[in-house]
């Protein structure tokens, strides 16, 4: 029997959502406990990978049991045994065939950037305390989506075989005391989020122009675009899978 398994995570302390044969990971942290727990190895398969230092506030992955889980009783189990950085929210069966990774339609994320100093963000937003064109960000922004090759955003010598991702948003609020960016994608390559924060943060401070947005993107060289911000302001948020397979299956 195949479940789907829906949780969250502090990244701060870990090397990534992937395992790593020398550096601690949430998959591998996951893993020992529900193999611990559920009293046979658990083998989890991901809907993504975030790497070192970024959160996720939804992530969803899947896993195979032989016998049937009182899924609600495994939920309180598990994260009574997991450390307070990772919470598992759903535990529900799904059908033999579905998959975490590849049955997901879109994915969004946000980066946070904070503009005064503040001890509560130290960790978990970016600081920029120049002043920021908003309005010039959010045009450049708007650019992102008549484009579809984003090589010039991925990270160098990565293995992809291809760079064309379809966006569906990209956008600039200011919440609570910080300005989020909230990107939606269908997939998204390695490290793209970051650069992209980082080009429009060059924007924002007047070092690149709106219009320099697309010659970047069409130059399909990553070392065009801005450099890339850091991990702690960014957070996974949001996946989302065909209604029908959440909603048969919990």
């Amino acid at each position: 029997m195949r479940y789907f398994i829906e949780f969250s995570y502090d990244g701060k302390a870990y090397h990534g959502w992937q395992r790593q044969p020398n550096a601690s990971s949430v998959q591998q942290t996951l893993e020992e406990v529900m193999t611990t727990q559920l009293r046979t190895p658990v083998q989890l398969a991901g809907a993504g990978r975030t790497d070192a230092g970024v959160h996720a506030k939804q992530l969803y992955a899947h896993f195979d049991m032989d016998v049937s889980l009182n899924t609600e009783e495994q939920v309180h189990r598990l994260n009574a045994f997991l450390p307070g950085d990772i919470a598992i929210k759903n535990i529900f069966q799904v059908n033999d065939n579905a998959h975490a990774r590849f049955d997901a339609l879109e994915r969004t994320y946000e980066y946070w950037v904070v503009q005064q100093k503040d001890p509560f963000y130290k960790d978990w937003a970016h600081y920029v305390h120049l002043p920021l064109d908003i309005e010039a960000m959010n045009k450049a922004a708007s650019l992102l989506l008549d484009h579809t090759n984003f090589e010039c955003f991925s990270k160098s010598n990565t293995d992809v075989k291809t760079y064309v991702c379809h966006l569906k948003g990209a956008a600039w609020t200011k919440e609570e005391g910080k300005l989020v960016f909230t990107i939606t994608a269908d997939r998204f390559l390695r490290n793209m989020v970051r650069a992209i924060v980082g080009t429009l943060l060059e924007v924002g401070l007047g070092k690149a122009t709106v219009e320099n947005v697309n010659s970047i993107i069409k130059s399909k060289d990553r070392g065009e675009a801005g450099v890339s911000v850091p991990a702690k302001g960014l957070y996974l948020t949001k996946i989302t899978y065909p209604k029908t397979l959440l909603d048969l299956n919990g």
